[in-house]
């Protein structure tokens, strides 16, 4: 009989229950960081959030439930370790940072607001501030894995699409500016058309600089003494670079493709 084959039938392997148990604490641990996090954003929504929004200032609840029922689900099927990290939970923040970016959504002149504004960029600012560092973490508590990097990738996401709503709002940019938001869910909606869009991609320092760009050029254009002309510029910039990154995958991934 094959030595390794041997090996693996003498080693006694763990019974489905202690598999089950060992699987569920990262949830459990995700379920105790979702708990402190509803706090804080409920916190934040009844003695912080200005009453100019409104009702508005409750989309970010709403928000961050949705982001928190996707992100448990794929959490549950798809994380190998048995602690969720440090690495994750900073993630997780980030995304509840940006469930907060929600709330001028649905009053669009509260950006009309200087104070308002400002503060909207300088959080977001932050979140996007915070990425590498989950990366970082990862590496280093041995906790990498493909659902904490689509994790980190869906948060930039999201954040990248509240940001060209909020651009658009500022009344400075035509709607071809949510092309910074929406050109990302393009693609992964065309690769249910197109299987080879499906592949994985290799890292490139060239998707990593052009994300940080779009959202930097995102964040920018809130800030209200920026004219419209000086908007439409940087904006015209951050849309031709991403354009040209996404289009530079497609190319790679269809020379690559393989046969029907």
């Amino acid at each position: 009989m094959n030595q390794t084959v041997f090996n693996s039938l003498a080693t006694p392997q763990p019974s489905a229950p202690r598999r089950n148990r060992r699987s569920a604490k990262p949830l459990l641990q995700f379920a105790l960081v979702a708990a402190g996090h509803l706090g804080f954003l409920l916190a934040v929504v009844m003695w912080i959030l200005p009453e100019i929004l409104g009702l508005a200032r409750f989309a970010p609840i709403g928000v961050f439930l949705a982001v928190t029922s996707v992100t448990g689900l794929a959490l549950h099927r798809h994380y190998p370790h048995v602690a969720l990290g440090l690495c994750n939970t900073v993630t997780y923040f980030r995304a509840t940072l940006v469930c907060l970016l929600a709330a001028p959504l649905f009053t669009p002149a509260a950006l009309a607001d200087p104070a308002l504004a400002w503060a909207t960029l300088v959080l977001a600012a932050f979140a996007l501030a915070l990425d590498g560092i989950d990366g970082w973490l990862a590496r280093r508590s041995g906790l990498v894995s493909a659902f904490g990097a689509r994790f980190d990738v869906e948060t930039d996401a999201l954040l990248a699409l509240i940001l060209a709503l909020l651009a658009w709002q500022t009344g400075k940019l035509g709607a071809w500016v949510l092309v910074l938001g929406v050109l990302r869910y393009g693609f992964v909606g065309l690769g249910l058309f197109l299987p080879f869009l499906r592949a994985p991609l290799p890292e490139r320092f060239r998707r990593k600089a052009v994300c940080v760009v779009q959202l930097t050029v995102l964040i920018v254009l809130l800030a209200p003494p920026l004219t419209a002309s000086l908007s439409q510029g940087l904006a015209a910039v951050a849309v031709a670079l991403l354009l040209w990154s996404f289009a530079a995958d497609g190319v790679w991934l269809w020379r690559r493709r393989g046969p029907a």
